[in-house]
Parts: structure tokens; sequence; C-alpha cells
């Protein structure tokens, strides 16, 4: 009888751990072959598995790409900080964004044109399929700003609060580079803050006029 050296016998993955490794051979097949030459049977060969197996899973390399990018985005979250001040918190939180989104928005860009033709998505499904149309994480800066008092989230519109990081997702998207430092400081400085300030300000007006006089 043949002995077996410890540690030779290769073992099987299942489940969770055979999803992780076949959605890390897409991602690695994606940002080094790209979009047009990935195929299901190059990221199988990658995995070390049968085509067939990614076909339980996904329908097409389409759906597989954007799962592979979800996952992606999973195992690197982007840090919510908690400054105790609204703008240092946006301007970390950009920060952030702008380092860790910056090569999955690139990757995006640069594969749309092949989603676009295979799927027929548009930049608006991508987007919500990528990131999703739930609650943000991001949103806590919010609820903190709120309760401190420095924002009241029920005048402002949900635009307003969106709009930092749709102006930096753009950015980075339209250049495929991330944004400068000093980009970052005018979302945050030039553009969000002054939208906000106008918003509590209208708040309190409101709240003036409807306060009984002594």
């Amino acid at each position: 009888m043949t002995s077996v050296e410890p540690g030779t016998v290769k073992r099987r993955r299942r489940g969770a751990d055979l999803e992780r490794a076949l959605l890390t051979a897409a991602w690695d097949e994606l940002t080094e072959a790209g979009f047009a030459k990935l195929t299901m049977e190059s990221v199988a060969d990658r995995a070390k598995t049968g085509v067939a197996v990614l076909y339980r899973r996904w329908t097409d390399k389409s759906d597989l790409v954007l799962a592979a990018i979800r996952h992606y985005r999973d195992l690197n979250p982007v840090v919510i900080p908690d400054t105790g001040d609204l703008r240092e918190d946006m301007l970390a939180l950009l920060g952030d964004i702008n380092t860790r989104r910056e090569d999955i928005a690139t990757l995006v860009g640069a594969t749309f044109a092949g989603l676009h033709d295979s799927a027929g998505l548009t930049p608006e499904d991508i987007v919500l399929s990528v990131l999703g149309d739930g609650p943000r994480r991001t949103d806590a800066v919010f609820h903190r700003a709120h309760e401190r008092g420095e924002i009241d989230l029920t005048q402002i519109p949900e635009d307003v609060l969106a709009l930092p990081f749709q102006l930096l997702r753009h950015d980075i998207l339209m250049t495929l580079q991330p944004a400068s430092s000093e980009r970052i400081q005018s979302i945050v400085d030039d553009i969000f803050r002054p939208l906000v300030m106008r918003y509590n300000t209208a708040a309190g007006n409101s709240a003036q006029r409807a306060s009984p006089k002594t």
C-alpha cells in the first residue's frame, strides 16, 4: 500500500469556499486579461475546476463579472470615520473611497462596453448591481452628525447627501484615475457644505417663525 505524505491530500472545495475561489479567479482573470478575453472556460481553468461548476452559479460571463466585482468590494470595505466633525468625516470618507474604490470604478469603466454589448446593461444598471440600492454604510456619518446637531436630516434632501459620492464616482469613471485631494476638498467645502448649510438655515428660520412670541 502506497503511503501518502502529510499535506499531499487536496481538500475538495465546497459551498462558500468554492464560490470564493471562483469569484477570486474571475476577478484575477478580469484584471489581468480584461473583459473581452475573459471566458467562463478561462476562469474555470484558473480556478482549476470544470466550467459546469460556473454555469451552475452564474448564467453567463457578465453575471459572473458583476458578482466578482461585488465580491472584491465586500473584501475591501470602506472605513467609516468618526472624527466628531462632519467636514472631517466627509474628507476622510471620500478619501478612503477614492483609494479603495478607484480600482473597482476603473474596472467598471473599462468593462462597461462589454457589459453593455453582452447583457444590455446601462450605467445605472451596473452601478446598482455593483453598489446596491439598499441602506448605505456611509449613512452612519450623517446620522452621527444629526445626533450632534450639525445637520437636520429631516430637512436635507437625499440627493444632497448622495451628491458628494456621485461626483467622486463620476470623476473616477470619466478619468479612470483617482481624484486629487484638492478635488475632494472642493467637493466637500465648495459644493456639499454650502448646500447642507442652506437647508439647515432654512430649517432654523422655519422653526423661528413657528415659535410663539413671548
